[in-house]
């Protein structure tokens, strides 16, 4: 799975969404910075980000989890970062409560 091909994905999904100008990544110390330039409302830019970023990872094993930043008249500023879910992959043997031998 390359991260890559999913973040090219969400930002031009995002380019072309209704109502959204322009949107690209920046990265500032290893964490992505969504910039979008919108005339449309905080709650519809948010709705945008989490109808795209689902749909990019669709069929992957990841999370994504974004955060508002800043807004400057039409330019809003989201943290916005997709993951890997920390949880047991394996069975250690130690007889753990959430054991994945449990799961059904």
């Amino acid at each position: 799975m390359d991260l890559n091909m999913i973040w090219d994905f969400f930002i031009d999904q995002l380019r072309q969404a209704d109502g959204i100008e322009d949107a690209h990544v920046k990265w500032s110390a290893g964490i992505p910075f969504i910039y979008i330039r919108s005339k449309k409302e905080k709650s519809d830019i948010e709705y945008s980000i989490k109808k795209w970023s689902a749909r990019a990872m669709r069929g992957k094993r990841l999370h994504s989890d974004t955060i508002f930043f800043r807004e400057e008249g039409s330019l809003y500023v989201y943290r916005h970062r997709f993951y890997v879910p920390q949880e047991k992959m394996f069975c250690c043997g130690n007889l753990c409560v959430d054991c994945v031998r449990l799961r059904q």
